[in-house]
C-alpha cells in the first residue's frame, strides 16, 4: 500500500459524498471518510488541480434481484455534502449509474485539462469508487485509491475492493501519504 508518484496534471475524484449516501450507514463513519476528502480537496485546489464531485441522482436501468428502495428521497439527498468546501473551478459531474465515467462528459473533461491521473476517495468502496476506478483504468488514467477515504456499507465488499481490486489498477495509499506527494 504506497502511492509512489503523482502526475504533474493529476485530478482528484470524490465519488458520491452527497448528504443521502453519507447518511447511510457505513463500516467506517462518513464524517471520518467526508473529512479526509475534505483535506485532499483542499490540498489539490491549493495547487491548481483539478477537483471533481461526483454524484449520483439514479440507478442504472435493467433487472435485479436487490430490493427496490421505498418511497421517494428526500429532497436534499443528491446534494454534495458542505464540507468539502465546493469552488467554483470544481468540476461537478452527475451520474445516473455507478461510475462516473459511464453516461457523463468526466473523461472528455479529464483529458482537455491534460489529466493523466486520478485520485479517488468516496462512497461506496465497492461500488461508485471501484466503479469508477475500473473505468479510469480502461480509459487509460493512471489510478491512486485514498484507501483512508473510503468506505462501505458492506465490510466484505470494502475489504475485496480495497484488498483485490484496486491494487490491480493501480496503486492505494492514505490521504495524508497522497497528500504528501503533491509537494
Amino acid at each position: 500500500m504506497t502511492a509512489t508518484v503523482l502526475d504533474p496534471t493529476t485530478a482528484l475524484v470524490l465519488v458520491d459524498l452527497q448528504k443521502g449516501i453519507t447518511a447511510l450507514p457505513t463500516v467506517h463513519p462518513a464524517d471520518q471518510i467526508v473529512e479526509r476528502a475534505a483535506r485532499l480537496a483542499d490540498a489539490f485546489r491549493e495547487r491548481g488541480l483539478p477537483v471533481v464531485l461526483v454524484r449520483v441522482t439514479g440507478g442504472a436501468p435493467g433487472r435485479t434481484e436487490a430490493p427496490a428502495r421505498e418511497g421517494r428521497p428526500p429532497a436534499d439527498w443528491a446534494e454534495l455534502v458542505p464540507e468539502l468546501g465546493r469552488v467554483d473551478s470544481d468540476i461537478v459531474v452527475t451520474k445516473q449509474q455507478w461510475g462516473a465515467f459511464h453516461g457523463t462528459d468526466l473523461d472528455l473533461r479529464l483529458r482537455r485539462g491534460g489529466v493523466s491521473q486520478v485520485v479517488l476517495a468516496g462512497i461506496a468502496t465497492s461500488i461508485g469508487v471501484e466503479s469508477t476506478a475500473r473505468a479510469a483504468h480502461e480509459h487509460g488514467y493512471h489510478v491512486t485509491v485514498a484507501v483512508d477515504a473510503v468506505t462501505d456499507m458492506d465490510a466484505d465488499a470494502h475489504r475485496n475492493s480495497v484488498e483485490k481490486i484496486f491494487p490491480r489498477l493501480g496503486e492505494t495509499d492514505t490521504a495524508d501519504a497522497i497528500a504528501e506527494l503533491l509537494g
